[in-house]
């Protein structure tokens, strides 16, 4: 790795990052100096990394003489005067601009001139960083993921006078330490924190609105969208008081960008001190550690009923779905009077949808089609359908042992919005060039578990699916956050890949 003048690795912080990355930079055969204010603190950090090599090599994920090599090349420093011969450091301090930029301030004076200095920061500008040094083009961003030792990403970021041989020289090394790096440009949350926004605020914001509970939105983005974890369990392990200023911080370097508005209820339960797991207590309750998750709610039983199915692209499953349940399927070009009506929008409400279709609101129920209809089904009401109507609704969607979860009206439902939302951030990321559209779709899959990133969950669901979801939001609610952008337009309009991207103005 000497010749890219990267083997000597300085790590300022030696809290659960810092330590993170001195344990994947030492394995990664660097040699590694770690420093901290609190001397204590690198002593516990050194004996931490000791042991969680020894575990590596007990569960035959390491070789014994690979642990100790590793061991060897980790120590610690006094000061920061320690770093005279470093051909990188990174700061892994808390999240405070004053206090990065102090260390920034120091570490200038401490290191020699090509030595490079990284910020391992989740959420602040690295060309503010960059700022309160006299040369900032040897600033970057390298900013891992928690736990490092298991997160494979890492995010390489260019602030606007960083030198592009820093970035390459910092790629290289993300690949020494085992990691999958991936450039990006500085921007208010860089790539993955950007599109995670989409995740967890659309999700509180629709709760927020009456439209379900939290345990039924994550049932839906697990069962329904295939998601590893629902929002509201990431928020819980996460903590809120990470998540909630990490929001506020990105909207505010946005210049209050309308997909980033920090949810009202988000702040609020972060007041309360429902803040996850670390307090025993948050969107869910835990008992030694273990999330008491609320038992869902039997299905009603089944007896029958006389359903019509509205006319279009899903029209035959949701048909079949009636015949299978043994239920009566109405085929008339008009629903009886004593029919239920089922029908199947994307982005637009029930209760619009009936309007606009000229059907019967208290006898109109809407599923969503967004993912097909088997693993978990949402049945959404609109402001006047009947009870009994609902409950035969969904004791027929239910018939064949499928979970279903019925909410409040609501435009896009719940995984529709979510996803949309995620789109619809990621395809910004690639329209404002702050990272390739491979990047952004690799980045999302490593650093956040979605099972598709953003572009592949708008070339999977389809393009002009996702673009009607969004504009029926948009014209529902009238907020911009749901705005379409013109990397999804174009890309729909010439019936291409959302990844395809753009060709060179000169051959």
């Amino acid at each position: 790795m000497g010749d890219n003048g990267t083997s000597r690795i300085g790590i300022v912080g030696a809290g659960a990052m810092g330590r993170g990355i001195a344990q994947v930079a030492a394995a990664g055969g660097c040699s590694v100096l770690l420093y901290d204010a609190r001397s204590e603190a690198t002593a516990e950090a050194i004996a931490f990394i000791g042991g969680m090599l020894d575990r590596a090599v007990e569960k035959g994920r390491m070789e014994s003489e690979d642990a100790e090599a590793a061991k060897s090349r980790l120590a610690a420093a006094d000061d920061l005067a320690a770093f005279a011969d470093a051909d990188v450091v990174i700061e892994a301090v808390s999240e405070d601009i004053e206090l990065k930029s102090k260390v920034f301030s120091a570490l200038e004076e401490a290191t020699r001139p090509d030595c490079i200095l990284a910020s391992n920061t989740s959420s602040l500008s690295i060309t503010r960083l960059a700022a309160a040094c006299d040369h900032p083009e040897r600033v970057a961003g390298f900013h891992f993921f928690n736990p490092v030792p298991l997160m494979p990403l890492v995010e390489v970021i260019a602030g606007i006078r960083t030198d592009q041989k820093v970035i390459d020289r910092l790629v290289a090394l993300g690949k020494v330490m085992g990691r999958t790096p991936v450039r990006v440009a500085d921007a208010p949350g860089f790539l993955v924190n950007q599109v995670g926004r989409g995740y967890t605020l659309e999700a509180t914001n629709l709760v927020a609105e009456g439209v379900t509970d939290f345990a039924s939105v994550d049932r839906i983005m697990r069962e329904a969208a295939g998601f590893r974890m629902g929002p509201f369990e990431l928020l819980d392990l996460t903590a809120l008081d990470v998540t909630h200023p990490a929001t506020i911080e990105i909207y505010e370097q946005s210049y209050h960008e309308p997909r980033f508005r920090p949810a009202m209820l988000m702040g609020q339960r972060m007041q309360a001190g429902l803040l996850g797991r670390k307090t025993q207590q948050g969107h869910y309750t835990y008992l030694e550690g273990k999330q008491q998750r609320p038992e869902e709610p039997d299905a009603p039983p089944f007896e029958g009923g006389m359903f019509w199915v509205e006319p279009g692209e899903d029209c035959a499953a949701l048909q079949e779905i009636v015949r299978s349940s043994g239920a009566e399927l109405d085929e008339g070009a008009q629903p009886g009077d004593e029919s239920i009506i089922l029908i199947a929008p994307l982005g637009t409400d029930a209760s619009t949808h009936a309007a606009q279709a000229g059907l019967d609101p208290e006898r109109t129920v809407a599923i969503d089609p967004l993912f097909g209809f088997a693993g978990r089904r949402t049945a959404m009401k609109t402001i006047v359908t009947r009870p009994e109507v609902m409950t035969k609704t969904h004791a027929m969607l239910t018939s064949d042992g499928t979970p279903v979860t019925p909410i409040q009206d609501s435009p896009g439902f719940v995984a529709q919005r979510i996803v949309a939302m995620i789109t619809a951030i990621g395809s910004g990321v690639a329209q404002n060039r702050i990272a390739t559209p491979d990047d952004i779709d690799r980045a999302v899959k490593l650093g956040l578990n979605y099972p598709n990133g953003p572009l592949e969950f708008a070339d999977k669901l389809g393009i002009a699916r996702v673009l009607k979801i969004l504009e029926g939001m948009s014209t529902c609610t009238g907020d911009p956050r749901y705005r379409t952008g013109p990397w999804l337009r174009r890309r729909a309009a010439l019936g291409l890949s959302a990844k395809t991207p753009e060709t060179p103005t000169h051959s």
